[in-house]
Order: C-alpha cells, then sequence, then structure tokens
C-alpha cells in the first residue's frame, strides 16, 4: 500500500474515532445520565407523601403594617385548613418590580396601593392585574407635618419655596397631590418634592431641618409620632382628610384569576376570617407589635396602639358595600378609582390614563359576590360598615372660634350682573365642590363672600353676602348638610366674589 493511501486510511479513521468520541459526549453519556436521574426521581416520588395544598401561589407586598393580618400565623392556619399554600415576597415596597411579576407570572397575587397600581400600570403599559378586595384605609396613619410658626395653615403653603420631603412615589406623595388638586396652592407643583429613598433618609433630613426652613415632611405612622415629639411641629394635614385616597387593595393576575377563580376565592375567605379573628383593637395592636418585631422593626405600644387607631381594615361587609353589591353609603369603588386618577392626572402624577378613561377595567366583583351567593360570614357576630363620623352642631361662638384649614380651589363664581342668580356655569363649579366636600368629611365648610371696592361699600358688602347664602343654599340642595356649612362675611378684596375654606374646632 502505497505511502498516500496509508495517510488517507489513517485520517478516515481519525475522523471516524472523533465522531465517536463526539457521539459518546453529546449523547450516550447525557442519556445515560438522564436516564439515571430519571430513575432516581422516580424513586423520590414512589416513596414521598402527598402534599395536602391543592394550591400553590405566591403574594407580592412589603412591610407595611396595613398587611400585617397577610402575615399573620392566623392567616396561615385559615389557608392551611383550605388546602392553600402562599409564599410571602416582600420586594421592599417597590411596586414595579411586584406589578412585573404579576405579568411575568412569578406572582400570583400581591398587595397594592391603588395610586401605585396606576402609576406602575401606566410605566408597563398594560394591566395585567385587578382588584378582588380592598384590605385596608389610611385614616389619619400618613400626614403632613410641618413647624407651627412657619406653616400654620394648609393655606400656607402656598408658596414657591415650600419643599415637601417625602419617599418618591409613596402614598404619602399622594396625600400632597390631593393637597395640591383640592386647594388653592398655585405656587406649589411637582418640583416642590424632595424625595428620598427611605424613611431614614426623611429623617435625617428632618434633623438638619430648622423652624425657619421650607421643609415639609409627609410621611406615615409611627415617623409621624416620632416627628411630633418636638413639640414645635404640628400636623397640617392627614389621611383622616381628604378620605378614600390612600387605600390598599389586594389585587390578582388576570391569567391566574381567568385559571383558579376559585382558589382566589378561597384566599379572600381565609383573609376574612383572619380580619375577623382581629376585629379587637387590643389582639390587633398585639398584631401589629409582632410582626414589627419580626420584620426588625421596634414599636413601642404608644405606637402600636396609633397605628391601629389609624389604619382602617375593611372587613367583608365594607368590602360587599364598595364593590356595590349593598347598599351601604360608602365610596364605590369606580369612583374611588376615579377620584385617585384624577387628583394624579390633575398634578402630574400620571402622564396618561392607564384604564383609558374606564375604571371597571381595573377591579373584579365577582369573587366577592360568589362569596356573597354562597352566604359566607367570617365569624358569629355581624361585622359592621363603617361610615364617617357625623359633624356636631356649632353655636355662634364655635363657629367664629374655628381655625381655618385650607381654601379650596373653586374657580370663581360667575352671577347674572348686580344680582346673587348664579349662572348655570357656576352651579356646574358647585357640583364639582360638592364631590371634593365628600373627600373632606371632617372639615366645616365656610362660604365667605367678599365685596368689590367700587361704589358703595355697604351695598357691595350686602351683595357678597348674598352670593354666598345663594352658594350655600345650592350646596344644600345638592345634598351638603346645613350644620356643615355657614355663609360668612368678607372683607373688600377689589372684586366680587365668593370663597371656600374648610375649617376645624380649634382644640
Amino acid at each position: 500500500m502505497s505511502k498516500a493511501k496509508i495517510v488517507l486510511v489513517s485520517f478516515v479513521w481519525l475522523i471516524i474515532l472523533t465522531i465517536g468520541v463526539l457521539l459518546y459526549r453529546l449523547w450516550y453519556v447525557p442519556t445515560s445520565a438522564q436516564k439515571a436521574e430519571q430513575a432516581e426521581q422516580q424513586i423520590v416520588e414512589a416513596t414521598s407523601g402527598n402534599s395536602k395544598y391543592k394550591t400553590r401561589l405566591k403574594l407580592g407586598l412589603d412591610a407595611f403594617s396595613g398587611y400585617a393580618i397577610l402575615r399573620s400565623n392566623e392567616m396561615n392556619q385559615q389557608l392551611e385548613s383550605q388546602g392553600i399554600k402562599v409564599e410571602l415576597v416582600d420586594d421592599g415596597a417597590n411596586y414595579q418590580q411586584r406589578l412585573s411579576g404579576l405579568a411575568s407570572g412569578e406572582l400570583q397575587m400581591a398587595a397594592f396601593p391603588i395610586d401605585a397600581l396606576l402609576k406602575a400600570s401606566e410605566t408597563l403599559g398594560s394591566l395585567p392585574a385587578t382588584i378582588v378586595a380592598i384590605i385596608d384605609e389610611s385614616r389619619g396613619a400618613d400626614a403632613l407635618v410641618a413647624y407651627q410658626q412657619k406653616y400654620p395653615t394648609v393655606d400656607a403653603l402656598n408658596s414657591p419655596n415650600t419643599r415637601f420631603v417625602l419617599v418618591g412615589d409613596s402614598p404619602s406623595e399622594t396625600l400632597v397631590r390631593v393637597l395640591m388638586d383640592d386647594i388653592q396652592l398655585d405656587s406649589v407643583n411637582s418640583n416642590s418634592f424632595v424625595k428620598v429613598a427611605n424613611e431614614k433618609e426623611l429623617l435625617a433630613r428632618y434633623r438638619a431641618a430648622t423652624a425657619q426652613g421650607n421643609e415639609v415632611f409627609v410621611t406615615w405612622e409611627p415617623i409621624v409620632s416620632e416627628l411630633l415629639a418636638n413639640d414645635q411641629l404640628h400636623v397640617l394635614v392627614d389621611s383622616q382628610s381628604p378620605s378614600g385616597y390612600i387605600v390598599d387593595a389586594l389585587v390578582v393576575s388576570r391569567d391566574f384569576l381567568i385559571k383558579n377563580e376559585s382558589a382566589v376565592r378561597g384566599v379572600l375567605e381565609c383573609y376574612f376570617r383572619a380580619r375577623y379573628a382581629f376585629n379587637d383593637p387590643q389582639k390587633l395592636t398585639e398584631l401589629i407589635l409582632n410582626d414589627a418585631a419580626e420584620g426588625a422593626t421596634k414599636l413601642t405600644q404608644a405606637q402600636a396602639e396609633k397605628l391601629t387607631g389609624t389604619i382602617q381594615w375593611k372587613n367583608t361587609q365594607e368590602n360587599l358595600a364598595h364593590f356595590g353589591l349593598t347598599s351601604e353609603n360608602v365610596v364605590f369603588i369606580e369612583r374611588m378609582i376615579d377620584r385617585i386618577k384624577r387628583v394624579l392626572l390633575a398634578t402630574k402624577g400620571l402622564t396618561t390614563d392607564p384604564t383609558q378613561g374606564d375604571s371597571t377595567k381595573l377591579f373584579y366583583e365577582h369573587v366577592l359576590s360568589e362569596l356573597q351567593a354562597s352566604g359566607f360570614h367570617p365569624g358569629i357576630s355581624p361585622e359592621t360598615v363603617r361610615g364617617d363620623a357625623e359633624l356636631a352642631t356649632l353655636n355662634s361662638q364655635q363657629w367664629e372660634k374655628l381655625k381655618p384649614v385650607g381654601t379650596l380651589s373653586v374657580p370663581p363664581l360667575v352671577f347674572a350682573r348686580g344680582t346673587a342668580v348664579l349662572t348655570e356655569q357656576s352651579q356646574q363649579q358647585l357640583d364639582d365642590l360638592v364631590e371634593k366636600l365628600q373627600s373632606w368629611p371632617q372639615y366645616y365648610l365656610m362660604v365667605r363672600g367678599n365685596a368689590g371696592s367700587r361704589g358703595d361699600a355697604e351695598a357691595n358688602r350686602a351683595l357678597a353676602k348674598q352670593r354666598a347664602d345663594a352658594a350655600l343654599q345650592y350646596l344644600m340642595s345638592k345634598g351638603v348638610v346645613e350644620r356643615r356649612m355657614r355663609a360668612i362675611d368678607g372683607e373688600i378684596t377689589g372684586n366680587m366674589s365668593v370663597t371656600f375654606i374648610l375649617g376645624q374646632p380649634a382644640y
């Protein structure tokens, strides 16, 4: 055999050997390993027990005390009895991450402030989740705190120098935006915000502040109480009023809801039973203390009690009412979402409406409706639907001592020339005012008629008072109770106008 043939044969055998080695490494070895792994897995499965859980899901949330019931042993016991395993995923209040998790399927449920859900949905460009229940509402847990000497009233905030120090994209930011929309704060805008990363940075800004500085601290309990330990500071306004804006909801991935609605109903049943178990304020305070301790946060007894009194955890009946399934007089969830959107859009908290003008896209009442139809009750004693406390009737002396809080933002009312007859345009503006007043149930309303400077001063004053009376009568015709309002004499301001001032008793 020639030398050339020997080289060719050797080369062919080398190729065959190489192919054989490659086949051995790439096919035979992995296949054998896979078979061995499958055999081991079959042995493990054959010698494993049966899970008692029919459903497993992940729920996104953060360390907020309002979610303490979701983290409670009572909740876990209720879920276990229903065969549901819920893994809680704490994202440190990263709402964008939370919504992305719902969109990708990494999360199936989540707790969400409604304002944050709207903002995150706009950023994501879709609505991957829907609200199935309301968890809680802040009724005083969030507040604007400032040096009383510099900012005695909300109206005093109306300065281009005012700076709101707050955690960015938090519900507390929304509280400021409500003020910007409802109160005459023309000099305030989003540039007035000083956004910090967390409450520790906010406290650092407070410690560096002076009584004559421009900082207003916008935060939540227990930080509010910590700031108020300085008696030079006071609360300008808190989330007791305006109401219906800082609300936490339980949301579900739409994909998971379509495929597992019965499991979602099971989670709601468990939550409402756990909520019922903490009806006793003392027991709820104990839960908040323990929950904070497990999250490495220290709360005093007084701080925990304050949280118990300023967070309103919604029960089953309140949820049915908010979702329009009973006739109780509470804010319907669609209207609640509409209000929040209006404020965020008006103050540039949102650039566009992620629901495209249809707030029904953001909630789903059928799960609650099924609970109602089944005759579900979380406990033996009936639950009550809590409303706002009625304002007491004031005498003349009390009205005179009423402390002004802020002047509502209302376009100038137009009257027929030289009369107190409201035009159609003015009636529409007062209709909008009625809506605003429903968000501020804790305050009285002083309707002040201001007089023009031209002509007879006394005649101008009389006409100004008549116009204030006309506005008051119109508000009464639209359902605003008489004991809440009073027409008061104004001043000679140079133009005939009617202003609307929120007030509260000077305690």
